[in-house]
């Protein structure tokens, strides 16, 4: 009696690998090549001197420029220094409420960012619970950049942590014990054992909150107050340029924003390859 053959995934008719390669190659160019396309189109519409001019000589684009390239680098160290607490305490210890800890870090995935945006203004606001205390103490949190930083590092909150925890608990404390127990103290046994160990995991979360605290819009809206020149990041001044008609520079800013972007991808793919590279030379040495 003859057994069935296996079938593979790779000799599969021609005309079904076709069909499944052009149905993810349409819809990717459809939902992000085509758009990403026509914003820069729009924004070169005038030409590279009028493109510059209107990134440059606008002084509320400016300082839209100038905020989140300031909001973004704070909310991204903050992330870092939680996340890779947070990834060594769940990865490395177990204790009371460790489950509800990894819940809680990936909250903001789960609570859309205008609803984070209004619990920061029902803090903190004028008529919100520290309110008054703030007003006394002459603190401005909402509709100031410190709000926006509260609300961007909210929503980027889980990157780093969700990066690093899989990291840590796959390589396993057996390095770090041997360092400890060989008398490392604590600052060596994290820059000589833990980071080498975490560090493309580190470096691929900071690349990921990065490009979201950049383009974060929805909590930003709501503590930002919309105050042009002081508490209006890049996304915000996009908006508001377009519903102020003036299309051409809100594709400019917007054209921007997708450059932090692509860079941010670059970043990434290279990052992606030079790490594939050095574990296939490090497979071939021990091969050799």
């Amino acid at each position: 009696m003859s057994t069935p053959e296996k079938t593979n995934p790779r000799s599969d008719p021609p005309w079904v690998r076709l069909t499944l390669i052009t149905a993810a190659l349409g819809v990717i160019g459809l939902l992000i090549v085509i758009p990403l396309v026509d914003v820069f189109v729009e924004a070169f519409a005038r030409g590279l001197g009028a493109y510059w001019r209107t990134i440059t000589a606008d002084e509320d684009t400016r300082a839209a420029i100038r905020l989140t390239l300031t909001v973004a680098p704070i909310a991204v160290v903050t992330n870092l220094i939680f996340g890779i607490t947070a990834a060594w305490a769940i990865a490395r210890f177990r204790f009371p409420g460790r489950t509800l800890l990894t819940a809680l870090i990936d909250l903001p995935f789960s609570v859309s960012p205008v609803v984070a945006g209004l619990i920061f203004v029902l803090i903190f606001g004028l008529q919100g619970y520290l309110g008054p205390w703030l007003r006394a103490h002459d603190w401005r949190i909402i509709f100031a950049p410190p709000g926006l930083v509260l609300a961007t590092t909210f929503v980027t909150f889980p990157f780093v942590a969700r990066e690093l925890i899989p990291v840590m608990e796959a390589i396993g404390a057996d390095e770090e014990i041997a360092a400890v127990s060989l008398g490392a103290s604590g600052w060596q046994l994290f820059w000589r054992v833990t980071l080498p160990n975490i560090k493309w995991g580190l470096v691929y979360g900071i690349i990921l909150c990065n490009a979201r605290a950049m383009g974060e819009f929805g909590a930003v809206s709501v503590v930002s107050g919309h105050i042009t020149g002081h508490t209006d990041t890049m996304p915000l001044r996009v908006e508001k340029l377009y519903n102020e008609y003036q299309g051409a520079a809100a594709f400019a800013v917007a054209s921007l924003l997708a450059l932090l972007a692509l860079l941010t991808l670059g970043i990434k793919t290279f990052l992606e390859w030079k790490q594939a590279r050095a574990y296939e030379l490090a497979q071939r040495t021990g091969e050799e």
